[in-house]
């Protein structure tokens, strides 16, 4: 059921978007290449677990925890519906 303007389904097409948008970011920070055997923020050794479980991991996972911490605070996500109320927070 569509209300106002909005066509059937535009509020699946809301979520949908918003979770595409997410994978798409969680894609592109992935690390590529050889592995690193030394954090390149810290130096400390990273482990041959590690480096064998995340092919071209580059932080150690004190680091990686930090830096995953960082980047979530400021990946918020985007406001898709554009209601006053929502607008408003």
């Amino acid at each position: 059921m569509a209300g106002g303007w909005s066509k059937d389904g535009a509020v699946q097409d809301q979520i949908d978007s918003t979770v595409e948008d997410a994978v798409q970011r969680s894609r592109h920070q992935l690390p590529s290449g050889e592995s690193l055997r030394h954090c390149e923020e810290c130096g400390d050794p990273i482990p041959q677990a590690r480096r064998d479980a995340v092919p071209g991991v580059r932080l150690c996972i004190a680091c990686q925890n930090e830096r995953d911490r960082y980047q979530q605070r400021d990946a918020s996500g985007y406001n898709r519906r554009g209601s006053k109320d929502s607008q408003l927070r």
